[in-house]
């Protein structure tokens, strides 16, 4: 049984820079090397640096999306600053959020582990309510005691 929470969450808007996911959408290995690298590229060419400069709050968000028919993958932030030409605004609905808290030694393995637990276990599991796209996020919060430490966040609805 996984452990999650629905919390009530108004609307937020994310600034992310993006890149499209090429991996089948069932090929878990293949997404999770697509997002490793895109964090990696954008670590160490200054865009990540950018978006923490603009940011309203220390939290770092992997946003997936689906855009046109492609899955899409977006480090972002929020903030109040106008987004950069190549950004794309996340707009996220006000509503119920499944929410699964998590901590790993590094934000790729938080991502990998909350996203594993929440689409893995919880939705699955759950009969009250039901994901029906949009999109959703892991948000790094922080670190303590030498571990990163963030949530899953996806809009869902009462069945």
């Amino acid at each position: 049984m996984a452990e999650y929470t629905l919390e009530h969450k108004d609307s937020f808007i994310v600034i992310g820079l993006g890149t499209e996911l090429k991996s089948d959408y069932t090929d878990y290995a293949g997404i999770n090397k697509e997002k490793s690298d895109f964090w990696h590229a954008v670590s160490q060419d200054g865009r990540l640096d950018y978006l923490k400069g603009i940011a309203a709050n220390d939290y770092i968000f992997a946003v997936n999306e689906a855009v046109n028919s492609k899955m899409m993958y977006y480090a972002g932030v929020m903030t109040e600053a106008a987004a950069p030409e190549e950004a794309r605004v996340i707009q996220f609905p006000k509503g119920e959020y499944l929410v699964v808290k998590g901590e790993a030694q590094t934000a790729d393995e938080l991502n990998n582990k909350l996203a594993g637990v929440a689409f893995g276990q919880a939705l699955p599991e759950a009969k009250d309510f039901a994901y029906v796209g949009g999109p959703n996020t892991s948000v790094e919060m922080g670190q303590r005691d030498g571990l990163v430490f963030g949530e899953m966040w996806i809009p869902v609805v009462r069945k």
